[in-house]
């Protein structure tokens, strides 16, 4: 449809009632804020060069557009990807402690949703086993409406779910913390750092504790993941001799888990969060390129 026509605006209204769908299906796809946005716009774009006579249900085109974008997207992403200095995780929703306004359960059903945890194991899927997966298991896309977004039979679309699902639950165990524990151990690592203290630093980590830090080749981090709390204690107390002056530690929620922000002299260094097993952090992610954290309000 061409801009001018006397729907325009019945047609605005009717996208921007299912934008936040859109962006949240585009998020989950790519684990990248801005490219999320990036493919809302374009969806955007080609709604208003739509016949909306001819759209029968607005929210099931907008959800096919985005997630066919979304896709594409992420098979040119990962090409990049595969050259990217250092571990790539993706791009945190950060929540701050004076803006958490939603209720624990919401905020629980967000962290199982999209943790950090989950959208770096999704990495290791294909694109379009990531997307059948999450429209699938996430958003209720039936096999037959997969079928069509896909160009697949619905049986092969269920094969493709089938296998996903059976990646996810082999590499991304459901850890067994609750929302108190997951923030008693959050304060505890931050405090630990803040204090430069190595034995509370294992003390709050699993002796096998996995570290993935993500500068994209901007700031100090380490190229590969670090295991082992010994290792991950040295390497953070490392970051902390170097900063210039004490920093400052500000809870917050990362993805929907509790989680910190590491600041100096009032700059946003890193953003963390956590993957808690057994009373102890098994896995820290700290997302340190600045270019994904910019959308971090302080």
């Amino acid at each position: 449809m061409k801009q001018g026509r006397p729907d325009d605006a019945s047609g605005e209204t009717a996208f921007e009632r299912h934008r936040a769908r859109a962006f949240k299906i585009a998020y989950r796809i790519l684990g990248s804020v801005a490219d999320a946005e990036d493919v809302v716009q374009e969806a955007w774009l080609r709604w208003q060069n739509t016949d909306r006579r001819d759209v029968r249900n607005p929210e099931a085109w907008l959800v096919t557009t985005v997630a066919r974008i979304g896709i594409d997207q992420l098979r040119s992403a990962r090409a990049r990807r595969e050259i990217y200095i250092g571990p790539w995780l993706p791009e945190p929703i950060v929540e701050l402690a004076e803006e958490q306004g939603t209720s624990p359960e919401d905020r629980l059903a967000l962290a199982d949703d999209i943790s950090i945890a989950l959208l770096h194991m999704l990495e290791r899927l294909s694109p379009e086993e990531r997307a059948a997966f999450l429209l699938h298991d996430t958003f209720d896309y039936g096999y037959g409406e997969l079928a069509a977004l896909l160009g697949k039979s619905e049986a092969a679309c269920r094969q493709t779910v089938s296998r996903a699902r059976k990646r996810v639950r082999e590499a991304h165990p459901r850890f067994n913390a609750d929302a108190q524990e997951h923030r008693r151990l959050a304060s505890a690592l931050s405090n630990a750092i803040a204090a430069a203290d190595p034995q509370a630093l294992i003390d709050c980590m699993s002796d096998d504790v996995v570290f993935y830090s993500d500068g994209g080749g901007k700031v100090i981090a380490a190229l590969n993941p670090l295991y082992g709390s010994d290792n991950v204690s040295r390497f953070l107390l490392g970051i902390v001799r170097k900063a210039r002056t004490p920093m400052e530690m500000r809870p917050a929620l990362v993805n929907g888990e509790p989680g910190f922000l590491l600041l100096l002299e009032g700059k946003l260094e890193t953003v963390v969060t956590l993957a808690i097993d057994d009373g102890r952090i098994a896995t820290i992610y700290a997302m340190r390129n600045p270019d994904k954290l910019t959308r971090v309000r302080l």
